[in-house]
């Protein structure tokens, strides 16, 4: 299948969300055993109460070194128990946060002609779209999104960022670059919590020639949300990921072993979790892990995630300092490039991807 074109027609889920109908076409019904357990509805009142993990970064950069020790053990046990916590006092502003999520929430309210005008293709996914995978008849998930580049440099095109809000493009761009300079710090703790030289990691993703992205998710009303997600399991295929979730609607979930954990989002956190790169990176000491999104029949949700990724080109391969007899490389070299060509064809598919990669023992 080429990536060129997408394989049929593509609708807007959004159409179909303010259409009125009642029941969502076929090709949006999951299989029963992909369908989710909805927030709320669980029978068993305990897992409502369980999180994942929130990190005050407050002391990271201090002088007290205890409280910094104290963090650092705080996000090692969340990236090895969970490959998922939430940070607060990071160093972005609340005002940015809630400003770039409104931007995008008002352009995915624009005209449909103006929206279509940025309207994507499976060759890069950049711009306005409403499918991941090219797989012809495959079950849809109830989203829309936008993707765009923010590095590198030669792949940042404001041409290719909506112009509509007005604002929406500057402020996009302080968002991003906030968040670049926020996955360098968390970078540096999960190099050191590895027990490797706090620039290790950085350097292997290409120093200061990192890649990074941003999609913006747009989850539309859905009639019937207990047939359906908006977002189907998945590990991410890069290396970081900050999500800024919806401030009103839950509905990312997290596996933890047999069960699906709806995260309770702090207020102006973001949610970071580890991606497949790092799994590599680590080998396997840090795993990405499986997570998907559930939507909600009375409330819209707009989440926002930037993916911090390594240079396109380098192979990525466990660091050197991580493999010994006892714990020999687990993955080949690959490029982030080949990697993500191999995702974009197939769609989002729980955690197979990553482990398809493994080296035969």
């Amino acid at each position: 299948m080429s990536c060129q074109d997408w394989p049929e027609p593509i609708v807007r889920v959004q159409s179909l969300s303010e259409s009125g109908s009642t029941d969502i076409p076929d090709r949006y019904v999951k299989p029963p055993a992909e369908r989710p357990v909805l927030p709320n509805s669980r029978i068993n009142g305990d897992d409502e109460k369980i999180n994942i993990p929130i990190i005050n970064l407050a002391g990271l950069d201090g002088g007290d070194e205890n409280a910094r020790r104290e963090i650092l053990g705080q996000i090692s046990a969340a990236c090895r128990e969970w490959g998922f916590f939430q940070v607060v006092n990071h160093g972005v502003r609340h005002e940015l946060m809630d400003d770039a999520r409104e931007n995008w929430r008002q352009f995915f309210h624009s005209p449909m002609e103006v929206k279509q005008a940025y309207g994507n293709s499976p060759k890069t996914y950049e711009g306005y779209g409403s499918r991941l995978g090219v797989e012809k008849g495959a079950i849809l998930d109830w989203s829309d999104y936008y993707f765009l580049h923010y590095r590198p440099s030669s792949l940042k095109d404001f041409n290719k960022w909506p112009a509509t809000p007005a604002s929406c493009r500057e402020v996009i761009d302080e968002y991003c670059k906030e968040l670049v300079r926020l996955s360098g710090r968390l970078m540096k703790v999960l190099s050191i919590n590895l027990g490797i030289s706090e620039d290790r990691l950085q350097n292997a993703f290409g120093g200061d020639n990192i890649g990074a992205c941003l999609r913006v998710n747009f989850y539309p009303k859905c009639p019937q949300p207990d047939l359906t997600l908006g977002l189907s399991s998945h590990s991410d295929p890069g290396g970081l990921t900050l999500l800024l979730p919806d401030h009103q609607v839950t509905g990312l979930q997290v596996r933890k072993g047999d069960n699906w954990i709806t995260v309770k989002p702090a207020k102006h956190a973001f949610i970071v979790n580890i991606g497949d790169q790092i799994q590599v990176l680590s080998n396997a000491n840090y795993k990405s892990v499986e997570h998907r999104v559930a939507v909600n029949s009375a409330k819209e949700r707009v989440s926002l995630a930037f993916f911090y990724n390594p240079k396109s080109d380098i192979p990525i391969e466990p660091v050197k300092e991580l493999v010994t007899e006892e714990s020999p490389s687990l993955y080949p070299p690959m490029t982030f490039d080949e990697y993500r060509l191999f995702i974009r064809t197939r769609g989002p598919k729980g955690k197979s991807q990553v482990e398809s990669m493994k080296s035969p023992r």
